[in-house]
């Protein structure tokens, strides 16, 4: 089975880290953001397409053409239009059911396994404090309904984690244009429309470390030792 690692975004937020560091690579307990995220990948994976973007250069020497015995193989996404666009950059080299993970956030692996005993799945996460994100709505029966960006989600809310098990048929849709950032076409969004035709089990995640400024790779480091 593939996974898409989403890693080509500036990482404005972690300045002035990201001025020279890719933020994939920016470390918690000594190890970078992205030996997490493969970390938290199931046995199933056997090859990472990852789409780097800027300093993209860096993450390739430092993953190389095999990573932890799994094949990898990297897609340029040259102009940054969202996570949409970004997973449509990989499209040509992905056949059958995938994953979908951020590279630089920070996932538990068993909720990562829980999704992929769903042919198709998202990962969503109940807020522990009060932060923007893409609100998650679900209908009385517990079924995704959509995703709205919000800049301030309360506490106990479902937020999406950027976290996907999805299959070929989402192709079939035009990604979806965030109306509240310029230039940007979001993955969240665009899977609320695949539910139309073809059902997304939402699981809820038992961690999930966003890490969007240099103080959560604090906050991390904490919590991991």
């Amino acid at each position: 089975m593939q996974a898409v690692i989403l890693a080509a975004g500036l990482g404005t937020r972690m300045r002035p880290l990201t001025n020279t560091v890719a933020k994939p690579l920016l470390t918690v307990g000594e190890r970078p953001l992205l030996e997490y995220t493969f970390d938290a990948l199931p046995k199933e994976i056997d090859e990472v397409i990852v789409v780097v973007g800027y300093l993209g250069e860096q993450i390739r020497e430092y993953v190389g053409e095999n990573f932890r015995g799994r094949n990898i193989r990297y897609i340029e996404q040259k102009k940054l239009e969202g996570t949409a666009k970004a997973l449509w950059e990989a499209k040509e080299l992905l056949h059958g059911r995938f994953l979908v993970m951020m590279a630089d956030d920070m996932y538990a692996k068993e909720d990562i396994e829980k999704c992929l005993t769903h042919e198709r799945a998202m990962l969503v996460f109940r807020q522990e404090v009060e932060s923007p994100g893409g609100e998650v709505v679900l209908n009385e029966k517990g079924e995704l309904v959509d995703v709205i960006e919000k800049k301030n989600i309360p506490k106990g809310t479902l937020v999406g984690t950027n976290v996907f098990v999805l299959t070929p048929e989402i192709f079939n849709y035009e990604p979806v244009k965030l109306t509240d950032r310029e230039g940007e076409w979001g993955l969240p969004q665009t899977v609320v429309q695949m539910v139309k035709d073809f059902p997304v089990a939402v699981i809820e995640a038992t961690r999930w470390l966003k890490i969007t400024s240099p103080e959560d790779l604090k906050v991390a480091e904490k919590l991991l030792s």
